[in-house]
């Protein structure tokens, strides 16, 4: 089931936007396209290959052209031939790669990296030679192993998904200086109106950020002051973003960054409520999985990108919860530039089988349990709890500068839950200028500014946390409703509704009805499952092929504009 953006792909230009629009450089070689693949049993480079893959598309997907599931214990080989762009030193550049890559450069091997959803680079100077051979071994063992997988299953169906494996985001080569920025960091500090910005680099070097006309000097490797003075706040309802570039040497990139702030304060009233720039701020957003019927894990186009954003945007949604996985930079970025908050989760994982009584039964129980009972929540494995704790690291250092992220949830439902307050502490260190969701739906550990609560099957009916945190209703809705010709396999999961008008009269009574007397007791976000169908599931407001609207726009829109 294509979606009308596949049906438009051509091979030779898929995907060419450049990849990371907060660190850009003019230097630019993208290598997506078709490249040579091969599945085998063996740990050693294929004699022979099997035909071709789309890169950036996984071979589970239809847009891949290849229609086969990697299994465990067996390995999926890339190869392509490329030509280096002109420097000194010349890196390699992949978004994300499912679940453990190894690479050579000339039958050299240059480096790999652990962890299916956060973005590697390999500077790959030394094995370059005036014709070149790329490899890529893959080895995604899926769900059981020590690596976050996500809602991906061997064994899926109902709330579980397909496994896909292998690279599902950009590759990409750009030439640099010997001395070059490995990363920046933009921190804003809104109550001081200034923009606090680090230089990552191997030394310690003088560098320089322009900005309005103005340049700040500094070093590598500290922070730099450069002041913002009458600065526009982003909100969604102003995404103004600024822009800065900044020079180390003969390197040079241009980057974005935006002044806002968020926080949990009380109200006049004496109820806690998340604050955006100083204002109490009522989040209201869908549930985004971020799969594609033809895609997976990868967007056919950057416009389908958009396509998500700016439809959720113009319902009247002002928040999207990526729910359980990552996404490429540029979403990101269109979030920032449209005016989207963002809920970041950290895609799950855990080495032993899920207990229903964990994951499921709390939703009617109201039962939690304390989350260093490692066997209860499938976290026996000492390997795969440290590895959470890195790619959990990975993706806030990845996604730190993004402006629309304002909460980060490292856990939801108990799927593969441990030790939250350490995850919490751990986020702390790297970013405490955003909201934390510690256990988002149950097993609240009694920490943190949040209660969190989904809520299905039942009535909604606020009430204040017992603790004193701010209200927020992390999950909730899901209605049914299936267009023929526009889903893969129906099912029933939260109730269904036979008509475009039954489901628009449902969810008006369930919005006004129901959140907004509890918004206005004291709840302060609200996110409905869910932005579009998902496999067999049927309870989005947009079918899994991206190709019908279930409700009208400005109908929608009007409820939540009373929401405001």
């Amino acid at each position: 089931m294509k979606t009308i953006w596949a049906e438009t792909l051509r091979p030779e230009a898929v995907l060419q936007e450049y990849p990371r629009p907060q660190m850009k450089r003019e230097s630019y070689a993208n290598l997506n396209g078709l490249w040579d693949y091969a599945i085998t049993q063996e740990d050693t480079v294929p004699q022979s290959w099997q035909g071709q893959i789309l890169v950036p598309f996984s071979p589970e997907c239809v847009l891949s052209g290849v229609g086969k599931t990697l299994q465990p214990g067996q390995y999926l080989w890339y190869r392509r031939q490329f030509a280096a762009p002109e420097g000194e030193r010349v890196v390699l550049h992949f978004g994300a790669v499912d679940q453990v890559a190894q690479v050579f450069v000339n039958g050299i091997s240059v480096g790999g990296h652990a962890g299916g959803y956060t973005a590697f680079s390999l500077d790959i100077t030394h094995a370059l030679q005036s014709e070149n051979e790329l490899l890529v071994k893959v080895r995604d063992d899926s769900d059981g192993s020590i690596y976050a997988t996500g809602k991906q299953r061997r064994k899926h169906g109902d709330i579980w998904y397909p496994p896909q494996s292998g690279i599902w985001q950009t590759v990409w080569l750009e030439a640099v200086p010997k001395v070059y920025i490995k990363r920046l960091l933009l921190l804003p500090q809104y109550d001081s109106s200034c923009l606090q910005l680090t230089v990552f680099a191997e030394q310690t070097l003088p560098c320089t950020a322009e900005f309005g006309g103005t340049t700040y000097e500094g070093v590598t490797n500290a922070p730099i002051t450069v002041p913002v003075p009458n600065f526009r706040p982003w909100s969604p309802e102003d995404p103004h973003l600024y822009d800065i570039s900044v020079t180390l040497g003969e390197d040079r990139v241009e980057s974005y960054f935006a002044m806002r702030k968020v926080e949990v304060q009380k109200d006049e009233h004496g109820i806690k409520r998340i604050f955006l720039n100083g204002k109490p701020y009522f989040m209201n957003g869908l549930l985004d999985q971020g799969y594609w019927s033809d895609g997976m894990y990868t967007a056919p186009s950057d416009e389908a990108l958009i396509y998500d954003i700016k439809t959720m945007k113009d319902m009247g949604f002002n928040t999207l919860r990526k729910h359980i996985k990552a996404e490429p930079l540029r979403w990101y970025y269109h979030c920032d530039r449209l005016g989207m908050l963002v809920w970041q989760d950290m895609p799950n994982g855990g080495t032993e089988p899920y207990r229903f009584s964990t994951i499921s039964l709390p939703l009617v129980t109201k039962c939690h349990h304390k989350d260093d009972r490692y066997g209860l929540f499938s976290r026996l494995s000492r390997e795969g709890r440290e590895q959470f704790e890195r790619e959990l690291e990975e993706l806030i250092v990845q996604l730190r500068n993004v402006p629309s992220i304002v909460l980060w949830c490292p856990f939801n439902e108990g799927w593969g839950q441990f030790d939250a307050k350490k995850a919490v502490e751990r986020i702390l260190s790297l970013d405490a200028t955003r909201l934390i969701d510690h256990a988002s739906g149950w097993h609240d550990q009694g920490i943190g500014e949040f209660q969190s609560i989904h809520s299905y099957f039942v009535k909604y009916r606020f009430r204040p946390d017992k603790r004193g945190r701010c209200v927020i209703l992390s999950e909730f809705g899901g209605y049914n409703h299936q267009v023929t010709g526009h889903c893969m396999t129906g099912g029933n999961r939260y109730g269904g509704y036979k008509t475009r008008e039954a489901l628009l009269a449902h969810y008006e009574s369930l919005m006004l009805e129901q959140i907004l007397p509890a918004k206005e007791q004291g709840l302060s976000a609200c996110i409905y499952t869910q932005l579009s169908d998902v496999e067999n599931e049927v309870n989005g407001l947009l079918t899994y092929d991206r190709k019908v609207v279930k409700l009208p726009v400005q109908a929608v829109r009007e409820i939540n504009g009373r929401l405001r």
